[in-house]
């Protein structure tokens, strides 16, 4: 088995057997093709079954020189679960990476915005033009129901439930939830749909999808960071932002109202609790009046 064909049909593994989305399915062959440029460069002509450990600590090694910790994390768990693959599917009988440790890496909190700066953010936003109302209405579906970009832009017209207040999300993996949407995030959709959208030429097979370019067709996910990040310009934010703070703020801002941890998972579409846990060392000001108000033990 060579490497293309090894790489084929872990990608086709990851795609119909574990169903994970296109970016997921894109970062792990990342990491298994930067393995294979190694090796490339190296003239090593070992394949995917006769690769060894010595190798791949060369190649780890190597790769500490140009990445930073959290990177080659990403990458060697990406290959740890390439050579799982090959060892499920008995093309391998080890797998090389399994005394391979990972780089300790702190926790890395999510930045987030006040509810002040979100204002502002939105406040700067030019009506005056067409994009304006869908920039608002984009803003605001991301701070006000806490969505990836990814599901953002894959959001369509059939997905907006708004008489019972949800909308119908695709996370990660095609897995779908509902999200409460609120009345004020339901009136700034509406506006763009109905007084910008609908006069809007429509290119075929992107009918149904909600937020459109100028030329009727899907923004992308580069689109949004550019509209986010010209607005921060446009304030003078000096915060490094991106569509994700307005997840991490949305998610920040329930909890400190006090809203349950449980509920915040699912409405992020956080298949694990310890990925939501995160937000409860956001604000430690916070867990400190938790302590205080419910405690017993408080003081007088």
């Amino acid at each position: 088995m060579n490497w293309k064909q090894a790489l084929h049909d872990f990608q086709h593994y990851l795609n119909l057997e574990r169903g994970l989305s296109k970016n997921s399915v894109s970062n792990y062959v990342l990491d298994v093709e930067k393995l294979i440029l190694f090796l490339e460069n190296h003239q090593l002509a070992e394949t995917p079954l006769q690769i060894d450990k010595g190798t791949i600590q060369q190649f780890i090694y190597e790769l500490a020189k140009h990445v930073n910790p959290r990177s080659q994390s990403r990458i060697i768990s990406g290959l740890k679960s390439f050579f799982n693959y090959l060892v499920f599917e008995d093309y391998r009988k080890d797998n090389p990476m399994e005394l391979i440790e990972s780089p300790k890496i702190g926790r890395k909190l999510p930045d987030t915005l006040s509810e002040e700066e979100i204002n502002d953010l939105i406040g700067a936003i030019d009506l005056s033009k067409p994009e304006g109302e869908r920039n608002r209405a984009i803003l605001e579906t991301l701070y006000g129901c806490g969505l990836r970009v990814s599901e953002l832009i894959g959001l369509k017209l059939s997905d907006l439930y708004f008489e019972e207040d949800f909308i119908k999300v695709t996370g990660k993996g095609d897995k779908q939830r509902f999200v409460p949407i609120s009345e004020i995030n339901k009136k700034y959709i509406n506006i763009y749909r109905k007084e910008i959208r609908v006069h809007m030429t429509i290119k075929k097979g992107f009918e149904d999808i909600l937020f459109l370019n100028r030329r009727g067709r899907q923004l992308t996910r580069a689109m949004i960071f550019t509209i986010i990040k010209q607005l921060a310009l446009d304030i003078g934010l000096h915060k490094s932002i991106s569509p994700h703070t307005f997840r991490h703020s949305f998610a920040t801002h329930l909890l400190q109202n006090g809203a349950d941890l449980r509920a915040i998972q699912q409405m992020l579409g956080h298949e694990s609790i310890t990925t939501t846990e995160v937000y409860m060392h956001v604000d430690r000001t916070h867990l400190a009046e938790v302590m205080n108000k419910y405690h017993p033990r408080k003081k007088d």
